[in-house]
C-alpha cells in the first residue's frame, strides 16, 4: 500500500513537535516537505536525517510556504497538515481552501495523537495571543512552586533557528549557556528572566528527550507555551492568558480558541490599562467557551528603571519582537512607559535598516516602535544600526531581557519590566495551593 505523501506547515516548532510523535515512525505515511512562515530565514533548510529517522535518510526539505500549492502538485500530496500558532481563524480556512483546491486533504492534529506524559506533573501556560502574558505568568506560578520547596523546570516551546541536531535538546541554566548556545534576542527574551530567578530552562527539537531529561531534576514542570499554541504536554493545570486590549480575539485566533477551551484557569491580564468594557467583553467570551474554567483579572504593572532619565526627552522605544510583529499589537510596555514618564516618542521607520527596514515594510501597523527582531547574527547587526541611527536622547526598551548585552550604541538604555498581579480571590496561589494538595493525594 503506497504510503501517504504529506506536507506539515509550520515555523520551526509545532511542525516538528507533530512530525517527531506521530509521523516518524509511521508507516502509512511520508513527509514530503514541512513549510515554514513568521519567523525570517527558517526556509530552505532541510530537518536533518539525525532527527528525521530512518525513514527519510536525506532528511525533509523545509520550504517557504509561498510554494505549498506548488509542492502538492509537484509531489501528487494526499494531505497537508497546519501545525503552527497565532493565526486568525479566517486564514486558517483560506489556507485550507487552497489546499482543498489543489486536490489535498486539509488536517488539524487533535491533542490526543501528539501531547505527551510526563512523570511529575505538569502546570502548562498559554495564551489567547502572542504577547498576552505568558512570561510574567510563567515566572509568577514558578515562584509559588518554589515557595513550596519544589524543584521546578520550565520547558520552554521550542525556537530552533540554529543548527537543529545541536539544538535537539537544550538546557539553560546561566548566562554562559546562553552564549554556548548562541542564543537569539527572542530566545533570551523567554529564558533570561527565568534563569535570573533559579529556574532551569529546556528547549530544543525533540520533545520526548526533552521531558525525560527535565523530568530528572523536576517535582514539577512548567510548560512555558509559546505565541498562542497548544502545550506539547498533557497539563494537569492549563492556565491561558487573555487581553482585553485585544477583546473578541479569544474566539477569532487559532489555537487560541482551543487554549481557552482547555484551559483550568483563564486570566484576563493588563487590565490596569484596558478598558473595563473590554474586559467585560473578554469574560462573558471566556464564559461562553468554558463556563468551568476558573476567571482571574490581573495587571501587569510597568516600572521604568530610571524615569528621570527619560522624561522631557526624544525616546526610541524597542519592544518584543512577536509581540508587535504577527501578535498584530502596536505598542508594549516600552512605549507605555515612555509615554506615562513624559517623553516625546519618536518614529523609528525613518532610521531603520536592513532586514528591520523590511520588517517595517511587512507590519504597517508599526509606527511608533522598533521590534527587537534578532533571529540571526545580520539582524541584530541591523538591529544595532537603526537604534544608533535614530535621531533620539534615550532608548527605552520593553523587551524582557537586557538588551544592553547584545547590542552596543551611544545612547542611555532604560529598561521597562513588569510583572504578573492578580487582583482579588481566588488568586493564582490559591489555586495551585488546592491544586497541589490533590497532586500529593495522587502520589
Amino acid at each position: 500500500m503506497a504510503r501517504l505523501k504529506t506536507i506539515i506547515m509550520g515555523a520551526a516548532g509545532r511542525d516538528f513537535h507533530n512530525f517527531n510523535t506521530y509521523y516518524r515512525s509511521n508507516p502509512v505515511y511520508e513527509v514530503v516537505a514541512f513549510t515554514a512562515t513568521q519567523i525570517p530565514n527558517i526556509e530552505g533548510r532541510r530537518y536533518p536525517p539525525e532527527l528525521a529517522g530512518e525513514g527519510y535518510p536525506n532528511g525533509i526539505p523545509i520550504v517557504a510556504e509561498e510554494e505549498l500549492e506548488r509542492l502538492i502538485r509537484e509531489n501528487d500530496v494526499d494531505q497537508v497538515v497546519f501545525a503552527y500558532s497565532d493565526i486568525s481563524n479566517a486564514r486558517v480556512m483560506d489556507i485550507a481552501s487552497k489546499v482543498l483546491a489543489a486536490g489535498a486533504d486539509f488536517v488539524l492534529m487533535g491533542n490526543k495523537r501528539i501531547m505527551l506524559r510526563s512523570s511529575v506533573p505538569v502546570v502548562s501556560i498559554g495564551a489567547v495571543r502572542t504577547g498576552s502574558g505568558k512570561s510574567q505568568t510563567t515566572r509568577r506560578v514558578c515562584a509559588i512552586l518554589q515557595k513550596k520547596g519544589l524543584r521546578v523546570v520550565a520547558v520552554r516551546h521550542p525556537m530552533p533557528y540554529g543548527d537543529l541536531v545541536k539544538q535537539t535538546v537544550q538546557r539553560f541554566a546561566s548566562y554562559e549557556d546562553l552564549d554556548l548556545h548562541r542564543t537569539t534576542i527572542e530566545e533570551r527574551e523567554e529564558y533570561e528572566p527565568l534563569i535570573d530567578n533559579g529556574i532551569v530552562v529546556y528547549a530544543g527539537v525533540d520533545y520526548e528527550k526533552i521531558l525525560r531529561q527535565a523530568e530528572k531534576e523536576a517535582d514539577v514542570v512548567v510548560w512555558d507555551g509559546g505565541n498562542n499554541d497548544t502545550p506539547f504536554y498533557h497539563s494537569d493545570l492549563h492556565i491561558v492568558i487573555a487581553d482585553p486590549h485585544r477583546p473578541g480575539h479569544e474566539m477569532l485566533y487559532h489555537p487560541g480558541e482551543t487554549n481557552v477551551r482547555m484551559a483550568d484557569v483563564v486570566i484576563i491580564n493588563k487590565v490596569q490599562t484596558a478598558d473595563r468594557c473590554n474586559i467585560k467583553t473578554v469574560r462573558d467570551n471566556i464564559k461562553s467557551l468554558n463556563p468551568k474554567a476558573w476567571v482571574i483579572e490581573a495587571a501587569s504593572p510597568i516600572t521604568l528603571a530610571e524615569p528621570e532619565m527619560v522624561a522631557g526627552k526624544r525616546a526610541l522605544v524597542v519592544e518584543d519582537g512577536p509581540t508587535v510583529t504577527h501578535g498584530e499589537m502596536s505598542f508594549g510596555a516600552g512605549l507605555i512607559a515612555a509615554e506615562d514618564a513624559g517623553a516625546t516618542v519618536i518614529d523609528p521607520r525613518p532610521f531603520a535598516v536592513g532586514s528591520i527596514a523590511e520588517t517595517f515594510e511587512k507590519y504597517p501597523h508599526l509606527t511608533k516602535v522598533l521590534p527587537a527582531m534578532g533571529y540571526s547574527e545580520e539582524q541584530v547587526a541591523s538591529l544595532q544600526e537603526t537604534i544608533e541611527r535614530s535621531d533620539c536622547d534615550v532608548v527605552v526598551t520593553g523587551t524582557p531581557i537586557d538588551i544592553k548585552r547584545l547590542v552596543k550604541v551611544s545612547n542611555p538604555i532604560v529598561r521597562a519590566r513588569y510583572e504578573l498581579e492578580e487582583i482579588g480571590r481566588p488568586n493564582l496561589e490559591d489555586i495551585i495551593d488546592e491544586w497541589w494538595e490533590k497532586q500529593k493525594t495522587k502520589g
